[in-house]
């Protein structure tokens, strides 16, 4: 296989500053959380109650098996790259690429859920200023100042990020504070008459996903081995912490469940601080969505740099910056792509997101099995513990989330079709391009 020109050094010879524990953590925080921002719509599908049992099972589900198997991988094999590496070194070639299709196509859903939160919180503070082609016009914008960071190279977005998460849960730190010496409304909020429980476990793991999303960027870490295990460790805690820790308080408060749709959190601040806290959780929305944005724009776009390098995509996507080494063109491309699918509403985009992420999650767990079978020798800092049995178990419950999205994206149209069939087309779209770029390849190969 062929390799990419490292992204841990510039052009100029001089080693790029790596990304350090705090950095990977906030970083992190940033790829699956991005601040309880997203839970709205979970909340008002299924109560408060159902909240909570929902958001305690999935990181044991979901979170702590992906963060272990991600804390594996990346200590055995920390190259830029990550799942597709693991992947393509596991099982070969065809399920690398498959692995990287169902990666980059669930991408260009999930990276236009975050322009389109930014501006739905601006929308419940100052609707004047999301008016018609104004909101598109901010959401094209946010794109590009997310490029033109990302450019700056890895450890300007890690940096950014530590000063980004103190702004963005600040307000939430209020919210909990205020709900905690408000009295509670003398009636409970009641649950929803027809609760919607397979959609708020699909939003549950949509708010869960990204712990695999650093391990592309292996090469600009600092000592991969050793900080990885410790960044999944303090990022789930961080996550878990920000997300309950809110809930409780609003359900503490009672809160109207009538509240709670994309947006929501404002409300919540106006209805327990007054404005200025609703301005402030508006503004952490924002930053929120901002730093989810430019963190996972920092993973994403090095997966097409590599596997450019192996002749799967076209070469000018290997091109750096000459003074940050950040692959500039891959920036650029996927920062059209993504902003291309901001038309579509937020709950389509999040299954479809939830429903390829999840698949190319899956290999990654059949990686880890695949490669303890082929490589026991290989050497693994961290080690996921129960030997092979241990491995094949770890990717049960994921797999069984999967398939409750697969069973809900039926319920959820697209025009005259439901998203089951969209995802079905994507994947065979993807097995038919790995067969045309590897004719491609072979012929450019025999020139």
């Amino acid at each position: 296989m062929n390799t990419a020109t490292p992204l841990n050094a510039t052009h100029s010879g001089r080693a790029a500053r790596k990304l350090t524990l705090s950095m990977l953590v906030t970083a992190t925080y940033f790829m699956v959380a991005g601040g309880p921002y997203g839970l709205e719509d979970l909340i008002g599908r299924t109560g408060y109650s159902a909240v909570f049992v929902i958001l305690l099972l999935t990181p044991f589900l979901w979170s702590l098996p992906t963060a272990l198997m991600v804390s594996e991988l990346a200590t055995a094999l920390p190259q830029d790259g990550g799942y597709y590496i693991w992947v393509s070194r596991a099982m070969g070639p065809f399920w690398g690429f498959q692995e990287s299709w169902l990666t980059l196509a669930g991408s260009i859903f999930d990276m236009a859920l975050y322009p389109t939160l930014a501006v739905g919180y601006l929308n419940r503070f100052a609707p004047q200023l999301t008016a018609g082609y104004r909101g598109w016009m901010l959401e094209l914008a946010m794109i590009a100042v997310c490029a033109g960071w990302n450019i700056l190279g890895a450890h300007a977005v890690g940096e950014g990020s530590l000063v980004l998460n103190v702004l963005l849960l600040s307000p939430f730190a209020l919210i909990v504070v205020f709900a905690a010496i408000r009295p509670a409304a003398p009636v409970a909020a009641a649950a929803p008459a027809h609760a919607d429980l397979l959609g708020g476990i699909a939003i549950a793991m949509w708010n869960y996903m990204g712990w695999d999303n650093l391990s592309t960027i292996a090469g600009e870490v600092d000592r991969p081995q050793r900080t990885y295990p410790l960044a999944m460790l303090g990022s789930l805690i961080l996550v878990e912490l920000s997300y309950l820790l809110p809930i409780a308080a609003v359900a503490h408060a009672r809160l109207d469940l009538r509240l709670w749709s994309t947006g929501g959190w404002v409300d919540a601040g106006r209805v327990l601080g007054g404005s200025a806290l609703a301005m402030a959780v508006a503004a952490a929305g924002v930053i929120g969505a901002f730093g989810t944005f430019g963190t996972l724009m920092l993973s994403l776009t090095r997966l097409p740099v590599v596997m450019a390098a192996d002749g799967y995509l076209p070469r000018p996507l290997t091109r750096l910056h000459a003074k940050t080494g950040a692959p500039w063109v891959s920036i650029v491309v996927c920062a059209v792509a993504w902003a291309a699918c901001l038309p579509l509403g937020f709950v389509s985009l999040l299954i479809i997101d939830v429903l390829l992420t999840g698949m190319s999650i899956l290999l990654e767990f059949w990686a880890l099995v695949a490669l303890r079978i082929r490589e026991p020798d290989l050497a693994r800092p961290y080690r996921v513990p129960g030997g092979l049995a241990g491995a094949i178990a770890l990717g049960i419950p994921p797999l069984g989330l999967v398939i409750l999205s697969v069973v809900r994206s039926k319920s959820e149209q697209i025009g005259a079709t439901n998203e089951l069939m969209i995802v079905l087309g994507i994947l065979a779209l993807g097995v038919v391009c790995y067969f045309l770029s590897a004719a491609l390849r072979r012929r450019t190969a025999a020139r």
